[in-house]
């Protein structure tokens, strides 16, 4: 029988680094919801990639940045215990931000959490930055960090995707697979399915909002025709957001229904039938309940 070998990789960065967007190319299929908005990733979202012989298992946590409430507490711990519980780390920067105040902090903080393991650089968006700055950028952030390898791609076109998934595939244990081949991640379909509605939601609505809402899919039905239909809760904190979410005439839901239900036909390869409804629940960020929805900890928002 080959030698196999499996492992878990953590991508860690700042908010919008481009974790979610390597994430998806990696694995080679939408796991991860990519916006433009900032700490849209909840959960410690887990794709499946092979490379050779070699599975990768890719944590994908939330952005590392400086926590105001619950929510934010939340995530910034499960980021950090995404890290601990890998075999590899990666740390997305972005090439044209360079080194700012958060990626600071991380690198101090990940002298205490690396604990020994492997720590590879990823300098994303290199298309924005001419080359010398780009080597210059690499050479600080060495300084900075004595890390073990460090790949300069851009995770939108995919360049020095393939040579960074070859180096982790070279770098996790010898072992047999830990998900079945044709695993993309081990997010339950309910949990993938609220997560393309929230990603529609968020593009589709500005500042606050998309912070203050959250989605469940409340019932999933398998028909006999071979469709789907999936029952979805959206859960906002006021009556004012109720109002901008239906828009005029139930316009806005209309367009995000159908924006969503789009891909997950696409992404389940079957007929979908999407049906929405919002819900005020004002204190939906201190109820447990929905933290566990989103593979979070209600305990690690306690100040």
């Amino acid at each position: 029988m080959t030698d196999t070998s499996a492992g878990f990789v953590a991508l860690i960065g700042e908010p919008n680094a481009g974790k979610s967007t390597l994430l998806n190319r990696m694995v080679g299929a939408k796991v991860s919801i990519v916006t433009h908005k900032v700490q849209t990733t909840r959960a410690r979202i887990r794709g499946v990639a092979m490379e050779g012989n070699a599975q990768l298992i890719f944590v994908d946590t939330p952005g590392i940045f400086a926590p105001r409430r619950r929510l934010d507490r939340a995530m910034v711990a499960a980021a950090w215990s995404g890290a601990a519980d890998a075999d590899l780390v990666v740390l997305l920067i972005e090439a044209h931000r360079g080194v700012t105040e958060g990626v600071k902090v991380i690198l101090s903080a990940l002298n205490e959490r690396a604990g020994g393991r492997p720590v590879a650089l990823a300098i994303n968006k290199i298309d924005k930055v001419q080359a010398d700055k780009l080597l210059a950028l690499s050479k600080e952030l060495n300084e900075l960090y004595a890390f073990t390898e460090t790949f300069m791609i851009s995770a939108e076109k995919g360049h020095g995707v393939d040579d960074l998934r070859k180096w982790l595939a070279g770098k996790v244990p010898a072992g047999p697979w830990l998900y079945p081949e044709d695993q993309i991640a081990d997010l339950p379909l309910r949990m993938i399915a609220a997560e393309m509605t929230r990603e529609k939601l968020t593009l589709r609505l500005h500042q606050e909002l998309p912070y203050q809402l959250t989605v469940e899919t409340e019932n999933w039905e398998d028909r006999k025709d071979g469709s789907v239909k999936i029952d979805q809760l959206i859960y906002v904190m006021r009556d004012g957001h109720k109002g901008i979410l239906l828009g005029h005439k139930g316009e806005t839901i209309k367009a995000v229904g159908k924006a969503a239900r789009e891909e997950l036909e696409e992404f389940l390869g079957r007929r979908v039938h999407l049906f929405l409804q919002v819900k005020v629940r004002p204190n939906w960020l201190n109820e447990a309940e929905r933290y566990t929805e989103m593979g979070l900890n209600f305990k690690d928002g306690n100040a």
